[in-house]
């Protein structure tokens, strides 16, 4: 009951005019940035964090607003996955699979129309899980201590690479690049500065704005930069006729099972550290299929379950990768990690007093997810034709959009040309790491969580004397440090087939239209 009455309290923080006005701006634009093919959660949420800042919103709206942008992303990532057969994230991977077939078959509408009814399926149960389940995993964090904590950021580092990193070393490098960025500035301890290089505006260390803006938002502009006059361009204008955008209530209830299956599925790979949404998407349609369609006659050449599953799957991972995040102050996800950055810049500390300590904050957000699901279930069936029309917008007018964005609004917030430089620097390592395949997430959890991970780890360390045995001291810390090795070493041998067989079923699928 204390649950339901706290959630009673967000819907009143929640349902003001300012903060149910920044829901439907952020559903809408991140619908639109999550149906341009690249951008994505992360990039749409790491593009419009200068304009919260600099909008000078409080805590409650600023996160409002973004995280209706992910939770908008997810949504918009089947638009140009279903009309160009072009995945606009990873986890849109694998609605490429029927989506495009029923593109082809004249149904795009309907396809669109379910896989958005899907979206709010898996999202909304999500965040009812959210609501129950982070207050009990309060419960459980009130028992860390400064040995607990490191294991469970070591944990973080060593799952989040997960089946999106290439291999699990190029992982481990850049989360030891982003612990050395965090190493930057005065040591908390000592008062000595630390690979400053004499430079007064780094004492402060890095901020997390700026790296995130320009490890993101700017290295997809170098990108653009190196491919343009391609003809991608061409490519991302659809060709397919939308047709009936309203499905019957009888392919809804063939779909509804599918649709509750793959949101349990999907929820549980959100809540595990590190899996996030590309994983929820691959289990949910890879069971769907064996559940339903094992003989393979049907899934792949238009079956609308193959829509369902891995939407309702990914958009359930989505909600679920923000309960560690709330609860322990551990993303789930990559955009959960930028989303943590935000609330650190807010002066607000993740993690088991969040709960206590700034309940508006977590309340009304949760308040709101609930609100925006329901905006981009009514937002996205009638306004699907305003959606498909984004993808003709070409990269060279988006894309100066997008840097004028990072400027002005890294700008606005420090006022420091410094910071500019910071982050030009930041686009170009970006661009180079995804030149090499190298994960950014990694490197940004690196940069987040450092001072924490060092921080705790001394504390640990003196509340013994110096005896480093304290950190696998208690059962909690082991059983922390067995799953981080296990997470770190599963992937080796399983997220590398995972992924293969991702690309393998969407290149099959590419070859049978």
């Amino acid at each position: 009951m204390d649950t339901l009455a706290s959630l009673a309290d967000g819907f009143v923080v929640a349902l003001t005019f300012q903060n149910i006005l920044l829901a439907l701006v952020g559903c809408f634009l991140g619908t639109i940035m999550g149906a341009l093919p690249g951008l994505g959660p992360s990039n749409g949420v790491a593009i419009l964090i200068p304009v919260a800042f600099t909008l000078g919103l409080g805590p409650t709206p600023a996160l409002i607003l973004l995280t209706s942008v992910y939770y908008g992303a997810m949504y918009g990532g089947r638009i140009s996955s279903i009309l160009l057969n072009i995945p606009g994230d990873e986890p849109a991977l694998m609605t490429c699979l029927d989506g495009y077939p029923m593109a082809k078959q004249g149904r795009a509408g309907e396809a669109l129309a379910l896989s958005g009814i899907a979206s709010f399926v898996g999202a909304f149960f999500a965040t009812w899980g959210l609501v129950l389940l982070a207050p009990q995993l309060v419960k459980v964090a009130l028992l860390f201590g400064p040995a607990e904590y490191f294991a469970l950021f070591t944990l973080a580092f060593a799952t989040l690479g997960g089946i999106s990193a290439t291999n699990q070393a190029k992982s481990a490098f850049a989360a030891a690049l982003g612990l050395g960025l965090a190493m930057i500035g005065v040591d908390t301890q000592t008062g000595v500065p630390r690979f400053t290089f004499g430079e007064v505006h780094l004492y402060d260390g890095i901020d997390f704005l700026v790296a995130i803006v320009g490890l993101f938002a700017l290295s997809e502009v170098f990108i653009f930069l190196e491919h343009r006059g391609s003809a991608e361009e061409e490519a991302a204008k659809p060709k397919i006729e939308i047709g009936r955008i309203v499905p019957s209530w009888g392919l809804i209830r063939y779909c509804t099972p599918t649709m509750l299956r793959s949101t349990v599925l999907g929820f549980i790979a959100g809540v595990l550290p590190g899996a996030g949404a590309s994983l929820g998407s691959f289990i949910s349609y890879s069971i769907e299929k064996k559940v339903v369609d094992s003989s393979g006659k049907t899934f792949g050449k238009g079956d609308p379950r193959g829509v369902a599953a891995p939407e309702a799957g990914n958009n359930a991972a989505a909600g679920g990768a923000l309960v560690p995040m709330l609860a322990l102050g551990v993303p789930g996800s990559g955009t959960t990690a930028v989303l943590l950055a935000v609330l650190l810049s807010l002066n607000i500390t993740p993690g088991p007093l969040l709960f206590s300590q700034n309940p508006d904050v977590v309340w009304g957000l949760i308040a709101a997810l609930f609100i925006g699901n329901l905006m981009l279930l009514a937002m996205n069936i009638p306004m699907v034709g305003l959606f498909t029309r984004v993808l003709m917008v070409p990269p060279r007018i988006l894309m100066p959009v997008v840097a004028m964005i990072s400027f002005v609004g890294i700008y606005g917030i420090s006022g420091s040309s410094f910071d500019l430089l910071v982050m030009i620097a930041f686009g170009v390592g970006g661009w180079a790491l995804r030149k090499l395949d190298v994960p950014l997430v990694p490197v940004i959890l690196g940069t987040l969580l450092g001072n924490e991970m060092e921080v705790n780890l001394r504390r640990a360390v003196t509340i013994d004397d110096g005896n480093y045995g304290i950190l696998v001291g208690s059962p909690l810390a082991i059983a922390l440090w067995t799953i981080a090795i296990v997470g770190f070493i599963l992937p080796i041998f399983v997220g590398g087939i995972l992924k293969r067989r991702m690309k393998q079923a969407h290149e099959e699928g590419s070859l049978t239209d």
